[in-house]
C-alpha cells in the first residue's frame, strides 16, 4: 500500500457532526454524544473510501489568531462569544457541543490517532504545513474552501471537500479547482481575499464578486499584478479600477490573513495508523456510549493493515 497522509479539519467535522447527528443518543452522564458519534463515524467511512497510512487530527489551538484579527478587526469577529484580553478569544460553540470535546478527544487517542495544533494559528495553519512538509501523498478533509489554496498535483495534495455533506464528498485536484472556479489554486487566496467571505469576516473589495475576480486574475496572474495594472489603468474597466483603488488599505493587509502557513514548527507525533488497543477502546466506548460508531472506526483502521 502506498503512504498517504489524512489530514483532518477536526472542529468543522465535529461541527457538522454535531448538526447533523441527532443528539437523542447519551452518555451515562446525560450529556449528548451525537457531535462523537458522527465524527467517528466520519473517520471510519474517510478511512474506508480514501485508505491513508497516516492520519492527524488537526486542531485549532487558537481559532482566531489575534494578529489576522489586528489585521483586519472583522475576522470572524461575528462567532465571538466572549473577548479574552490574554488569550485567545472564546468561540460561539452550543453548550451540548463543548461538553462533547473531551469526549472526541478520548475518542481520537484510543484510536491512535494524534492531535496536532501549534500555539496562536488555526487548524487551517498546521494542515498546510503538515502538507507542505509532507513527503508523501496528502488529503485535506474540511468544509473550509479556503484550504482549495494547498491544492497541488505535483505534489499529491488533494481536498476532500465535505461542504456538500459526507454522502456527496467532492475530491478536489487542479482541474477541479478550475472547473469550479475558473483560477488555479495557487491563486485561489487572491481570489478569496477579492470576492469576501461573509463567513470569516471577510469584506472583499465592494463590488467584486467571483467573477470579476476570476477574470481579473486570468488577465493578471495575481493580486499584485492586479494591482500594478489598476495603478497604471490598464487591462479593466474603469468602473473596477476605481473599485480597487478604493479597497487600497484592505488590500494591503488581507493576504496575510486568507493566506495559511505553510512553515509552522509542528509538533512531532507519530502519523501512522495502527490497530487500536482493544481494552482501550471498549472501556472508552462503554463510558461514553459509542456503540457502533467507535466500532466501524476502529474496524476501518484494523483493516488498512
Amino acid at each position: 500500500m502506498t503512504d498517504r497522509l489524512m489530514l483532518l479539519d477536526t472542529a468543522s467535522l465535529y461541527f457538522r457532526a454535531f448538526y447533523g447527528v441527532p443528539d437523542t443518543v447519551k452518555a451515562a452522564d446525560g450529556r449528548p454524544v451525537n457531535a462523537a458519534r458522527g465524527l467517528l463515524d466520519m473517520i471510519a467511512k474517510l478511512v474506508m473510501t480514501y485508505e491513508p497510512t497516516h492520519l492527524v487530527a488537526c486542531w485549532d489551538d487558537d481559532w482566531r489568531p489575534q494578529w489576522r484579527v489586528d489585521l483586519i478587526p472583522s475576522y470572524k469577529a461575528h462567532r465571538v462569544a466572549e473577548l479574552v484580553e490574554t488569550g485567545p478569544d472564546v468561540e460561539e460553540v452550543p453548550d451540548p457541543l463543548e461538553a462533547q470535546i473531551p469526549v472526541i478527544r478520548a475518542a481520537l487517542d484510543a484510536l491512535g490517532i494524534p492531535v496536532a495544533g501549534v500555539p496562536a494559528h488555526e487548524a487551517d495553519d498546521v494542515i498546510a504545513s503538515f502538507a507542505a512538509q509532507s513527503a508523501m501523498p496528502v488529503d485535506i478533509v474540511t468544509g473550509d474552501r479556503d484550504l482549495f489554496q494547498l491544492v497541488d498535483d505535483a505534489h499529491g495534495i488533494r481536498v476532500i471537500y465535505t461542504g456538500r455533506g459526507m454522502s456527496n464528498l467532492e475530491v478536489l485536484d487542479e482541474a477541479a479547482v478550475v472547473e469550479k472556479y475558473r483560477v488555479l489554486p495557487a491563486q485561489y487566496a487572491d481570489y478569496a481575499v477579492l470576492r469576501g467571505d461573509a463567513s470569516d469576516g471577510l469584506p472583499g473589495v465592494a463590488g467584486v464578486g467571483e467573477k470579476t475576480a476570476a477574470t481579473l486574475l486570468a488577465a493578471h496572474g495575481d493580486l499584485t499584478g492586479i494591482l500594478a495594472a489598476a495603478e497604471t489603468g490598464t487591462g479593466m474597466t474603469a468602473g473596477v479600477r476605481a473599485k480597487l483603488l478604493a479597497a487600497a488599505d484592505y488590500l494591503a493587509v488581507a493576504p496575510t490573513v486568507v493566506e495559511v502557513v505553510r512553515t509552522l514548527d509542528l509538533p512531532v507525533v507519530d502519523t501512522q495508523l495502527r490497530t487500536p488497543d482493544a481494552a482501550t477502546v471498549a472501556s472508552l466506548g462503554a463510558e461514553w456510549n459509542l456503540g457502533s460508531s467507535l466500532d466501524r472506526a476502529v474496524a476501518a483502521i484494523s483493516a488498512q493493515h
